[in-house]
């Protein structure tokens, strides 16, 4: 299996980050999905709210069905109109938006934030943090690696023990690739 660049269709990549990515990877796909959570629904709505091409918006809500981010409710019988609603996959993806919303105020907003975390119930802003479930510690690259999973594949095996040992032998190259 090649180590980068997109697989056949309907073959799934071993990575989770690029099967994620091959779903809500696309621009627009995140911007539906903002926009679901704000609670737009509709076709329409979404086309006039983003500026996004009919024919974009209609491949893109039709991917995020098939992945499983979005389902399609009727809402009207005649004509046959879908609302396009977030399922409990799509409603999971929310660390995901506000991590990108977070990192991308601290390093991609010279001018300065346009959107802020907010408590529902308090009305007050609060700063999105990933911490370990079980000691509460905040998740770091410099503290934390990600490591093969039960199913991972030869070649995520060697991707992170490369990265396991890069960290004590800095000049180490990935050698792995070339296998």
């Amino acid at each position: 299996m090649p180590p980068a660049g997109r697989l056949p269709k309907g073959q799934a990549h071993p990575c989770p980050i690029a099967r994620s990515l091959d779903i809500a990877g696309q621009w627009w796909s995140m911007r539906i999905l903002t926009d679901a959570f704000y609670g737009i629904s509709r076709f329409d709505e979404f086309e006039k709210s983003l500026g996004i091409a009919p024919t974009v918006l209609k491949r893109r809500l039709a991917e995020l069905v098939e992945g499983g981010l979005l389902e399609r409710r009727a809402y009207s019988a005649k004509p046959l109109r879908y609302d396009y609603v977030l399922t409990q996959c799509g409603r999971d993806f929310w660390p995901v938006i506000v991590a990108l919303m977070d990192w991308g105020n601290r390093h991609r907003a010279p001018e300065g934030e346009s959107l802020v975390l907010i408590n529902r119930a308090t009305g007050r802003r609060v700063e999105p943090v990933m911490k370990e479930e079980s000691s509460g510690k905040r998740i770091t690259a410099d503290d934390h690696i990600l490591g093969p999973g039960p199913v991972a594949s030869d070649h995520i095996r060697r991707r992170t023990a490369f990265g396991a040992a890069k960290r004590k032998d800095p000049a180490l190259r990935p050698d792995f690739l070339f296998k």
